[in-house]
This record gives structure tokens, C-alpha cells and sequence, in this order.
């Protein structure tokens, strides 16, 4: 099924997502359907906030737009083919260690078409998660997959990349912002 994107001025994406319990055929197929919609919006991740769904879910594949040369990671201490894991799906995710290095990355958001701004995200993070059959997992990940993953799960507690991007950058997206906010774009 076809999800809705949902944009900035939505009042979902601005609510703290519950935690999932149950790990059924349902999730799995919302799960399926919001790996369609990332892929037919060319993005490189999208939360359950975004289609509607204010659970601690979200979707993930950085191969879409980036190389491994972006980023490092390694998936409960090893480090599998990246094909072989994405697109992952993380449920319940918590961000356990984040090192004292910041990266400013250039970020977009599909809620937010055409906004992109620098914003400052920590280098290196791991990230503890559920997988779809509710298996716990650890993963590490550096670079432009560590901000990307940031990014996702602060949609999940209602945090939009916006409030913490560049001020400069901000205010040359403010008439953008404006005009999807009020249903124009």
C-alpha cells in the first residue's frame, strides 16, 4: 500500500512515538509498506511518524545515496555486507553511547521537501534496537550513517531536524518552511 509522507506542520510529527510490544504481521507489513514509500520518495530513511504512525519505528537504507566510504559500521560486533542487512528495520530504538566528536552534515527530511541545512550531530553512536521479530540487536555506526540514524530517531521523540539546524541555513529555508507548513508545498 502506498503511504502518505506526512509534512512539517503535522501535528504527528511533533508527538513522542510509544514503544512497540507487539511484534506481529502487522508491524511487518506497515514495516514493508514504509520500505516501499522510503524507496519511492529516493530516501534514505522514514519513521512511523511519517506515515502516520506514532510508534518507535523507523526504516533505514543509506546505500540509496551514499558509499561506505561516508560511514563505518558493525552490526552486533561484526560487520556483514551492508546488502545483506539494508534496508533495516529498527523498532524501539535507544542511542546508548555518542561520542564527543561533532560532524556538521548537510541534512534533508522527505517531510520536509526542499529544506536542507547543516546540522550538528555526534560522530560516532551505538545504537541498541529491536528487530522485526523483536530481537535485540547493537549497532555502531559512524559518519553520515550516525547522523542519519540521529535523525530518524529523533523524529521518533517529536524532535524535527529544524530545531537544531544551522540558524543561517534556517532562515534561508524560512519561506519554504512557511509554505509547507501552511499546505502549500
Amino acid at each position: 500500500m502506498a503511504l502518505r509522507i506526512h509534512r512539517y506542520g503535522e501535528a504527528i510529527l511533533r508527538e513522542k512515538g510509544k514503544t512497540v510490544t507487539t511484534f506481529d504481521d502487522g508491524l511487518r507489513q506497515l514495516s514493508g509498506d514504509m520500505i516501499e514509500a522510503m524507496y519511492a520518495n529516493n530516501g534514505m530513511g522514514v519513521t512511523a511518524h511519517q506515515v502516520g504512525e506514532a510508534i518507535q519505528l523507523f526504516v533505514i537504507d543509506p546505500g540509496v545515496k551514499t558509499t561506505e566510504a561516508d560511514f563505518f559500521y558493525e552490526l552486533d560486533g561484526e560487520r556483514p555486507l551492508l546488502e545483506a542487512i539494508m534496508p533495516l528495520v529498527v523498532v524501539n530504538p535507544a542511542v546508548i553511547d555518542l561520542s564527543a566528536v561533532f560532524t556538521g552534515l548537510e541534512e534533508g527530511c522527505l517531510s520536509f521537501p526542499g529544506v536542507r541545512g547543516r546540522v550538528k550531530r555526534c560522530h560516532e553512536i551505538r545504537m541498541h534496537y529491536q528487530d522485526i521479530d523483536g530481537n535485540e540487536h547493537i549497532l555502531f555506526a559512524t559518519g553520515s550513517l550516525a547522523g542519519l540514524i540521529q535523525h530518524l530517531c529523533d523524529h521518533l521523540d517529536g524532535k524535527l531536524f529544524i530545531d537544531i539546524m544551522d540558524e543561517g541555513d534556517l532562515l534561508k529555508n524560512r519561506q519554504r518552511l512557511n509554505d509547507i507548513e501552511q499546505g502549500l508545498l
